[in-house]
This record gives structure tokens, sequence and C-alpha cells, in this order.
């Protein structure tokens, strides 16, 4: 929602399962912390600590609502003079990412000899060259990145690996991912191939139109 529409219509629920950590503080839910609140504002999924904020919402009848941090400036009227801080690279939203991307979807992902997860990988088209990895398609902070300039790829999986999986090498660093089917490997594959050239996939069409 527009900060001008915040209380005066119902969010759209993001939910719990969407999200790894806090939309806002980014805290990790774990064990401990595994409270998870909305905020009646924007929906957003939140932690106890940034939720502990009430404001009367219109779309409510004004009744005293749970909201977050930041909807809760808003409603009252009263900015953050804070500047916004620089975000960090790994602080790009998911959601901004996915919707604006070359490709993402769940793959499978390992790393040395941990067991394989399951991560949210997003290609986003300003940093075509970038492998963007979340926990959930909503996190708001990337667990990792990959720059993917100058790796090499390798796409046949050894008997210990999923069937559709590759592997990105660059001298002592192996990234292992697999995906759900041959086709979705394909698509990756097709990007990555250009990425790990310095190419993206507009550069690519160009080439061909030429």
């Amino acid at each position: 929602l527009q900060n001008a529409e915040l209380g005066k219509r119902a969010p759209r629920w993001i939910r719990d399962n969407e999200v790894t950590m806090c939309m806002k503080c980014k805290e990790p839910f774990n064990a401990l912390t595994r409270r998870r609140h909305h905020c009646r504002a924007c929906g957003h999924v939140v932690c106890w600590k940034c939720s502990d904020y009430k404001a009367h919402l219109e779309y409510d009848g004004n009744k005293l609502n749970k909201v977050c941090k930041d909807c809760y400036h808003v409603i009252i009227g009263c900015t953050d003079s804070e500047e916004k801080k620089k975000k960090g690279i790994l602080e790009i939203e998911s959601a901004e990412v996915s919707g604006n991307s070359v490709i993402c979807s769940f793959l499978q992902y390992m790393e040395k000899s941990k067991p394989w997860q399951k991560a949210w990988c997003v290609i986003p088209k300003q940093e075509a060259l970038v492998l963007y990895m979340y926990g959930a398609p909503q996190d708001v902070k990337a667990l990792a990145t990959i720059p993917l300039l100058g790796y090499t790829v390798d796409d046949t999986p050894r008997s210990a690996d999923l069937p559709h999986s590759f592997k990105l090498t660059q001298s002592k660093s192996v990234h292992s991912f697999a995906a759900d089917n041959e086709e979705l490997k394909q698509k990756w594959l097709k990007v990555i191939h250009l990425a790990v050239k310095g190419e993206t996939p507009e550069c690519q069409n160009e080439l061909q139109m030429n």
C-alpha cells in the first residue's frame, strides 16, 4: 500500500511461510523468536519488537490496531528524520528484485559438504551478472550473493547430486544448485552461461539482431 492509503484499506497479508526473517529489522525467526506478528496497516510479517506499536486504523472503524514502527510513524504523521541508511548489497528486498528479474525460482543449494537446502534464487535485471539467494520469496534481505562473472559452469551431476543439478566453480569456491526439473535447469543455465562471460540477455539479443 502507498503511504497515503495506510490504515485506510486492509493490506495484503504476507503469509508466515513466505518469510524467514522480520520484514523490518531483518532478525531471523528461529525457535526462540518464532513469534511472528502481522502489521495491521501494511500486512508485513514482523517480530515482536517491531510490532510493539498501536495506531487507529480507518478501515477498522478507527480501532487501535497493532502496527509496525514504520507504519506507526506514517499514520501519526511523524516522519523519520533519520536519513534512510544506504542499503547494503544484501538488503535488497526479494519481492523488489523478483518482480524485475531475468529469472527467479526456488533451487536447491549446496555449499561445500553442507546438506542441500532450498533457496529462492533471483538474477535481477539491474544486475544480471549477480545471483541473489533468499530464504523465501518475501524476505527483505538476501542470505548471499554470487557475482557470476568468471565462474565455470559444470552441468553434469555426480551420482551424489540431485538429478537436475549444476555447479559454479571459481578457484576454491564451489556452489552447487539443483532445479526441480530439466526444463528449469536449462532456463537457469541459459542465463548463467551469459553472465559468467559478462553478458546479459539483452546484449545477447542485440548480438543476434546485428
